[in-house]
């Protein structure tokens, strides 16, 4: 995984996937957090960004995805257990077969990730605005996607000071 601790914080380097499904986005959880992220994990040492997206799914919910093209390209300062987070992420749009089971799925359902329970869950876009999901410009940014790819420097304070 590519992360360090410094002397300031933390270092994270993260690829994320966008699923969506209608006007659903598919969110997860760590079992006993109080708040969403879009799925998605650490980047390996020499491995491209799709493969670890392709990978992350694979371990988490055992389907394989696509992986469709870059949306954003995140800089996200956060605080997490005490600990201030420096985070490079790359979003990107993903799909699973059209055959999914869960695609469709209105309950909760289970994925797991290095003995770690993850909670996965089908949001309509229209409720995200009072979920704890986080970074939190994904509560209006993820009901209209760009046509490119977006640069987004992000704050812990909900609050996006830059995008180009």
């Amino acid at each position: 995984m590519i992360t360090f601790e410094a002397e300031q914080g933390r270092f994270n380097y993260r690829v994320v996937g966008i699923a969506l499904h209608g006007d659903r986005v598919l969110l997860h959880q760590a079992e006993g957090e109080d708040f969403w992220t879009l799925p998605g994990g650490r980047g390996e040492f020499l491995e491209p960004s799709t493969d670890t997206l392709r990978r992350e799914m694979r371990e988490e919910l055992h389907v394989e995805s696509q992986v469709e093209r870059l949306v954003w390209f995140v800089e996200n300062f956060f605080e997490y257990n005490g600990r201030r987070w420096h985070e490079l992420a790359l979003y990107f749009l993903m799909t699973f077969p059209e055959d999914y089971p869960l695609y469709g799925a209105d309950e909760p359902f289970e994925g797991h990730e290095e003995g770690v329970k993850l909670i996965f869950q089908w949001f309509r876009l229209d409720e995200l605005q009072g979920l704890p999901l986080y970074p939190s410009f994904l509560k209006t940014a993820l009901a209209s996607l760009p046509a490119g790819t977006e640069h987004v420097v992000h704050s812990d304070t909900g609050h996006i000071i830059g995008r180009r």
